[in-house]
């Protein structure tokens, strides 16, 4: 008679190994820095003309605007002038303008330099320990807009 492949172990089973728990809280679907500065129109030829990015709203619709949503495909971002978040948000009035710093991985950083030509930069063409190539420029409003393309170049 031909013996069976079982085991001879003796003792327990091992134990299966838990299932890791999935993460608590929401689900966020979207994240959209709101940069806040004094006047918003210096800031739209960086985006719009040498970037390409669509200005999507624009609060109010005719005038200087005080609120605009910027986006290029699935990248979105806006600005707000200190006045209106102080009439919008009163506690956000002594906020300062100026000091937000923007991480951006792009497909192409030599096409990003080609259409920063011209602008002085805050942070010239570098590579980093972590490998992306990295170039950065600060907007009308002194906000840093950092674009990397990962993988070096």
């Amino acid at each position: 008679m031909p013996k069976s492949k079982r085991s001879t172990r003796a003792g327990p089973k091992p134990k299966a190994r838990p299932k890791p728990k999935a993460p608590s809280g929401p689900t966020p679907t979207k994240l959209t820095p709101v940069l806040y500065v004094h006047t918003i129109e210096p800031c739209l030829d960086l985006w719009v003309n040498r970037l390409g990015f669509a200005k999507t709203v624009a609060m109010p619709e005719s005038g200087p605007a005080d609120f605009v949503i910027l986006k290029k495909g699935k990248v979105e971002v806006m600005y707000q002038t200190i006045a209106s978040v102080a009439h919008d948000i009163p506690a956000y009035a002594g906020r300062a303008t100026g000091e937000t710093n923007l991480f951006m991985e792009v497909a192409n950083i030599d096409a990003v330099e080609r259409a920063l030509q011209g602008l002085t930069l805050a942070v010239p063409r570098r590579k980093t320990f972590y490998g992306s190539t990295e170039v950065g420029v600060k907007d009308a409003g002194g906000n840093t807009i950092l674009f990397a393309q990962m993988g070096g170049k």
